[in-house]
């Protein structure tokens, strides 16, 4: 899961949240405890119908920041969409929640993903956090589905190697990958190191985003673009 750590914060466990000391409220700013954001999502989630497979929290030496993710199991293949949060006590950093099946939380504050929502610590936001959790969990069924049938599509979209070698082109002239990763994708995609089956475009998309690593986690705009390139071509083939 796209969690970075290296600006001072470190991985806890839930009880550990609970532990986190309050800070008093104020007229301007009404703090919400971290585990409560976690619990009401992971209640929003259930109510709606996605099962959370895995979550890390972590949060800063004082326990002022917090930032975590949850990983949703999909009922559609071997791949995952990913919820975002985080929230500080020092008024340092808003209520956050990121969601898509690109998201990047890192604890320099870098926050990333298909849709961003963010709420100051004020009584009205504490008040509404249950039904604004609601209104961003609500559409997401129907986010996952589509998401489904694109990835359906690239693995029903076979590909020539003209094809394949016209797309590995265009991932290296917007600049997705660099010169270096064409040879990487294209021995990806002749050999490739999973189960993605036959030459299809699914089976190019794994290539690049397994040539790109870590990078497609930190520059989700990587993947949107892939996305984009291999849409391009799937549209052609049919």
């Amino acid at each position: 899961m796209p969690l970075v750590l290296h600006a001072g914060a470190d991985p806890v466990s839930y009880d550990d949240l609970r532990a986190v000391v309050m800070p008093e409220a104020t007229s301007t700013h009404v703090p919400v405890a971290h585990h409560e954001i976690v619990e009401l999502m992971r209640y929003t989630l259930g109510f709606h119908g996605h099962e959370i497979a895995d979550e890390v929290h972590a949060i800063t030496p004082d326990g002022a920041r917090y930032f975590g993710l949850m990983t949703l199991r999909s009922p559609y293949g071997e791949y995952a969409d990913t919820l975002g949060l985080r929230n500080s006590h020092d008024k340092s950093l808003p209520i956050g929640i990121a969601f898509g099946s690109r998201v990047f939380v890192c604890d320099n504050t870098a926050f990333i993903g298909d849709h961003v929502i963010k709420r100051k610590h004020t009584v009205r936001a504490k008040r509404e956090l249950p039904g604004l959790l609601s209104e961003i969990v609500q559409p997401l069924q129907a986010e996952r589905l589509a998401q489904n049938q694109k990835l359906l599509t690239y693995q029903k979209t076979p590909l020539t190697d003209a094809q394949a070698d016209h797309v590995i082109m265009d991932l290296y002239r917007n600049d997705v990958i660099g010169v270096q990763a064409i040879a990487h994708v294209l021995k990806a995609f002749d050999e490739p190191p999973h189960d993605w089956g036959g030459r299809t475009a699914w089976r190019l998309f794994n290539s690049a985003t397994f040539a790109l690593a870590g990078k497609a986690a930190e520059k989700p705009t990587l993947t949107k673009a892939l996305h984009q390139i291999i849409d391009g071509v799937c549209e052609e083939v049919h």
